[in-house]
């Protein structure tokens, strides 16, 4: 039976909401997409350049969103800044896009990557388990794994957030611990100087890699705009989840210090941990084997080089450890946005109810469902071309939008103020404005059909649009 409550309960602090931050992003992308990188752009420095690059702008975006969340500390976050700078329209399409594409794609993305690691583990768990064939469509056991992982996190999202928030900061702490044990023992122990100063010997040498031919091209000019363009997908989803703190705003303790500054450190702390990770890979893998690691598992490969064959049994569980982390805050965080749009009456009206626990199940449930539809449709890098240029576009825009309410709300209290004010936010938007540009004309087979999802949205407001 569902009870309408007034009010999210406080339950969650600034280490919960770090860990939120931290938990979220670190999910499959550092232990997968180097090697995909690494293909596009062909050499030591250009990898770190992408990965330092990525990092820059996420803490750039997560310090401009520090003004936002600490002007309207509610549940909802970005949806609620796009609405209030924007109207409801705009608002909509994000919450369409977040509900059909972002947080489900995410959510999808991240369940498809345990199970490829649950496979390594126990076989039958394979994408190449086919169970059921129906014309062009096959059922195999890896996505049954994913839509088991997304409904067990939904229930147990469902029973309250206190539950989720030790859940999520217990398998964070195992993560980061984990994650930076495997870059100390790689850096200081099983580091290689051979293949460290081989790797570096032509460090900003651009070339791409051909799988056909298995060979080396140079590349330049063009090509290798595209080439980057190409291999920041990779590293801006591997950077992306961590706004997923201002959707929760409404259950944090002083949420107008504690969101803003959960950005802050949750975002500098991961991008480091990239970095060093990525070091880490340069030193006990040689360039060709990045490129070539098979299924693209990377941290396998460098698993296998530090500890021998035990690693990559070890880097496999603490993998899956990391993608269940990063799905509990994606689904404890999206349920949010939709709980904030059915009060605004622009998602179905059962989203809006609290159950006995105080948190939105209904709205779990339907995001678990449409997540575990996208579960049977996409490939990871597929999930990833979709996501990455919709976030992209919300983000512009919701960082455009602190121009416009410093406008429109002057006198407003404002606890935190944008760092570094105008100059920024407006890097920030013109960056990525370069970066979805390129994405589009790249991978328009992928990005393209992320945007028309978005555009649907359109007529779908206005169809469905209660009369005012």
């Amino acid at each position: 039976m569902e009870h309408k409550q007034e009010e999210f309960k406080k339950e969650l602090g600034l280490l919960d909401g770090t860990m939120l931050v931290v938990g979220s992003m670190i999910g499959s992308g550092i232990f997968i997409v180097s090697s995909d990188i690494v293909r596009q752009v062909g050499s030591a420095g250009w990898l770190l350049a992408v990965w330092v690059f990525s990092g820059l702008i996420t803490v750039m975006a997560a310090v401009s969103y520090g003004e936002l969340s600490a002007l309207f500390p509610k549940a909802g976050g970005q949806y609620v800044y796009l609405k209030e700078a924007y109207g409801k329209l705009i608002a909509f399409l994000y919450g369409w896009s977040f509900f059909t594409v972002i947080q489900t794609g995410t959510i999808a993305a991240v369940g498809v990557a345990f199970s490829k690691f649950a496979a390594y583990l126990y076989a039958p768990f394979s994408d190449e388990n086919v169970l059921f064939t129906l014309g062009l469509f096959k059922l195999n056991a890896a996505q049954l794994v994913s839509i088991f992982t997304i409904i067990l996190l939904t229930y147990l999202n469902s029973k309250g957030v206190k539950n989720s928030k030790v859940l999520q900061t217990v398998l964070t702490v195992i993560k980061i611990l984990s994650l930076a044990g495997l870059i100390i023992c790689g850096l200081l122990w099983a580091g290689n100087a051979e293949i460290w100063n081989a790797n570096w010997a032509h460090a900003w040498e651009t070339q791409t890699y051909v799988k056909d031919s298995a060979s080396w091209l140079p590349i330049s000019g063009v090509a290798l705009i595209t080439g980057v363009a190409a291999a920041m997908v990779g590293s801006l989803f591997s950077s992306d989840a961590w706004v997923g703190v201002t959707f929760i705003a409404g259950e944090m303790k002083n949420p107008k210090r504690n969101v803003g500054l959960s950005l802050f450190l949750g975002t500098l702390i991961v991008s480091v941990i990239y970095v060093l990770a990525n070091l880490m890979y340069l030193a006990v893998i040689p360039l060709d084997g990045i490129a070539t690691a098979p299924s693209d598992r990377v941290a396998v490969v460098a698993s296998q080089a530090i500890f021998g064959h035990l690693g990559t049994y070890v880097i496999a569980l603490m993998i899956m450890v990391s993608t269940f982390a990063c799905n509990n805050g994606l689904i404890m965080a999206g349920a949010r946005v939709y709980y904030t749009m059915a009060q605004d009456k622009l998602f179905f009206k059962q989203a809006a109810q609290l159950n006995a626990s105080q948190v939105p199940s209904w709205a779990l449930w339907a995001q678990c469902f449409w997540a575990a539809v996208l579960c049977l449709t996409g490939k990871y890098g597929d999930l990833l071309d979709f996501v990455v240029i919709i976030v992209l576009i919300f983000y512009i825009l919701t960082i455009y939008g602190i121009f416009i309410l410093r406008k429109k709300m002057p006198d407003a209290e404002r606890p935190y103020k944008a760092f570094g004010y105008p100059f920024v936010p407006m890097l920030y938007i013109l960056l990525a404005s370069a970066i979805s540009i390129a994405l589009l004309f790249t991978k328009t087979d992928t990005c393209g059909w992320g945007v028309l999802i978005m555009l649907i949205g359109v007529p779908v407001y206005y169809l469905t649009k209660p009369k005012e």
